[in-house]
């Protein structure tokens, strides 16, 4: 918004000041589709010289932005007869909108991601974009991912079909294991994906699943039950290496208090709370002395957007690392203060100041008023860039990603298969949180994403004319997920994970879970096959009622061999 909106008015970019507060919720555009609207009013409060507000009722919005890119996908994919698989040939055709916008690096991650959690050791994948005359298409939680890693799921579901296997015997298969490559060249570290499925089908009683299910379908005639596993593998960093930065300013005043200024924007995320997290943890106070500031480009400036689920990580190793400079500072003042030699044996523990490991008479608030006293700064600015990641895009080959997140997610779903409509009944995930220290703000995340990806899988679907007017423009036509839809969710957290590349050992949770919705679509086409064990249909997502009753009443084309 900065950039652009200094261009446009002729402008150097200091002259320009993007402050942001706190926001409703950001899933996607963030990081170029609002720059238009910034720029139009940048343009109008520079030419009135008075203060502007542009805002978009919510049929513009809908009609005038871009949404999750649709794709259409072919694929092979080649299995021994114990279900291994053992090559996979893709292509993906990208619808982009009107102009590029983020496209393109929207399907380099579809690349990455394109084997979802499973080794599979020849891969060929192929992803085009396409120019249609609609509002360009833009990012939305996944970034590419969830339309790579629904075709291989897809892929993998017609090829059980055709083996006369359950699914979930492919999949368990052919999960990923310790050191096992990426088709594009990175290794697998901290490998849990394995530990999730096992771990879930442990926890959540999976025979006792498949009896009550193999029950209920034996005695209901209409009404069916399917079952579906989804698990995940998510890589966390930004795909354009030079985006993994961040920067933090943190101010301690004279009271004790502390401010925090990072690049990352609060939208309901929790970033806030995870950031003041880590400077309290850092100084060891309480986290009611800690406020976050906005974000704004003259305290925080050339910032990477607060996406790919990287805002904690980057944000809140910048934030670390500026308290630690600090510190370092008010352990020299401490060791002075106590007649010390050296600040080696200086600790700071929960607003107190320990010598050798005893507690002594100073205080945080002394400290901070003696600091200030002898002229000693309080402010620091730091900077962290994400360490050893890196992509040549000439080969297609590097470690693009810092570090990967796993779960897995049993998934059940009843259709009534008279009427086509559904209930997702329950989703029981096990997923990888590292070691969260914001248990809370995570499982919320969670919880909100499994949603999210549930409604993008079966009820939201955007629909355009032949003339490309956006039917589906207001929420009486554009269904999403409320609380009479929403399913049991349990998410039980890996035990034993550590992740050292993340803050405080922390992996990251805003996108990963989104994906496990993908296991909703395939519970409703298991339920279908109960009912009709002879259907075969084209997988077409989102899987709305029209299309599960369109399904279950198909005409059944009879094959004659000689």
């Amino acid at each position: 918004m900065q950039r652009v909106t200094a261009r446009i008015l002729g402008i150097p970019m200091h002259k320009v000041e993007v402050d942001v507060l706190r926001l409703g919720g950001g899933f996607g555009g963030k990081e170029d589709q609002a720059t238009a609207w910034a720029a139009m009013a940048g343009l109008a409060s520079f030419k009135l010289q008075k203060p502007v507000k542009l805002i978009l009722s919510r049929q513009e919005d809908l009609r005038l932005t871009g949404k999750r890119h649709p794709y259409s996908s072919d694929y092979k994919i080649g299995l021994k007869n114990d279900g291994k698989i053992i090559g996979y040939e893709v292509t993906f055709y990208q619808n982009a909108g009107a102009a590029a916008d983020l496209s393109p690096a929207i399907l380099e991650r579809t690349l990455f991601h394109c084997t979802n959690s499973y080794y599979i050791p020849n891969v060929k994948a192929t992803a085009i974009s396409c120019k249609t005359n609609l509002p360009p298409n833009t990012a939305f939680r996944g970034f590419g991912g969830p339309q790579g890693m629904f075709v291989i799921e897809s892929a993998i579901y017609k090829a059980a079909e055709k083996m006369g296997i359950d699914p979930q015997e492919i999949q368990k298969k052919n999960l990923l294991d310790e050191g096992d490559e990426f088709p594009y060249g990175q290794k697998t570290e901290n490998c849990n994906a394995k530990k999730t499925w096992k771990t879930a089908e442990d926890k959540y009683l999976l025979n006792e699943i498949r009896e009550k299910v193999t029950e209920f379908n034996t005695e209901n005639d209409i009404f069916k039950k399917g079952i579906a596993f989804m698990p995940i593998c998510f890589g966390i960093s930004f795909t354009n290496t030079s985006m993994n930065q961040a920067s933090a300013l943190v101010h301690i005043y004279t009271d004790g208090s502390v401010s925090v200024s990072t690049a990352a924007v609060e939208m309901g995320q929790g970033v806030n709370d995870k950031l003041r997290r880590v400077v309290a943890e850092t100084l060891s106070i309480s986290i009611d002395k800690v406020k976050t500031e906005s974000t704004n480009t003259t305290r925080i400036a050339n910032t990477s957007p607060t996406a790919a689920s990287s805002a904690a990580d980057l944000n809140g190793k910048a934030a670390e690392q500026a308290c630690k400079n600090i510190l370092s500072r008010l352990y020299e003042v401490a060791a002075e203060m106590l007649n010390e030699s050296s600040s080696s044996g200086i600790q700071i523990k929960h607003g107190n100041v320990f010598l050798n490991g005893k507690i002594t008479n100073l205080g945080w608030y002394e400290l901070i008023k003696t600091a200030n006293l002898k002229r000693v700064s309080l402010s620091s600015h730091s900077f962290y860039a994400t360490p050893d990641i890196h992509f040549d895009r000439d080969k297609e080959k590097g470690k693009p990603f810092a570090y990967h997140s796993f779960g897995t997610a049993i998934i059940e779903a009843t259709v009534d298969c008279l009427r086509g409509i559904y209930e997702i009944d329950s989703v029981k995930v096990v997923h990888d949180f590292g070691k969260s220290f914001d248990p809370l703000v995570d499982l919320g995340q969670a919880e909100g994403a499994i949603m999210q990806g549930l409604g993008w899988m079966t009820i939201e679907e955007v629909i355009y004319d032949e003339n490309g007017k956006l039917l589906t423009d207001a929420l009486s036509t554009y269904k999403v997920p409320d609380l009479h839809f929403t399913p049991d969710v349990q998410v039980e957290f890996l035990e034993d994970s550590e992740n050292p590349l993340g803050i405080f050992k922390s992996k990251a949770i805003g996108e990963p879970p989104l994906m496990y919705g993908i296991g909703g679509y395939f519970a409703i086409m298991n339920a279908i096959k109960e009912f009709r064990s002879d259907a075969e249909f084209n997988i077409s997502a989102p899987i709305t009622p029209e299309k599960v009753l369109l399904n279950l009443y198909s005409k059944v084309e009879k094959k004659v061999t000689a």
